[in-house]
């Protein structure tokens, strides 16, 4: 099971931080992998993180402003997102795969609920 937190209303060029809280054993051995999904369009890939944190994926509109770290003492995965930008505004979503990392959104077993992001002009 996966908990997102963190979402809420920031000006452009400000910064939050989202987390994800998995429940669970085996967090260590899963990849995970944000995405977000803006009113009126379909869901995307944001980042991504090995099981190891040896590699980590990013679309390139958050390159340099997005990053993605994990805690496997504590379960959670994080979102670092900083320089904000209004096209950034969407219900993100982190999700789980035991076998890969992936662009897709197939490529992931398990998902969270979502937590809302809101930059304003």
């Amino acid at each position: 099971q996966l908990q997102a937190s963190g979402g809420g209303l920031v000006q452009a060029g400000g910064s939050l931080r989202l987390s994800c809280a998995a429940s669970g054993r085996t967090f260590s051995s899963l990849n995970m992998g944000w995405f977000r999904q803006a009113p009126g369009k379909e869901r995307e890939f944001v980042a991504a993180i090995s099981w190891s944190s040896g590699s980590t994926w990013y679309v390139d509109s958050v390159k340099g402003r997005f990053t993605i770290f994990r805690d496997n003492a504590k379960n959670t995965v994080h979102l670092q997102m900083n320089s904000l930008k209004p096209e950034d505004t969407a219900v993100y979503y982190c999700a789980a795969s035991r076998t890969m990392m992936s662009r897709l959104m197939s490529g992931y077993e398990y998902w969270g609920q979502g937590t809302q992001v809101t930059v304003s002009s």
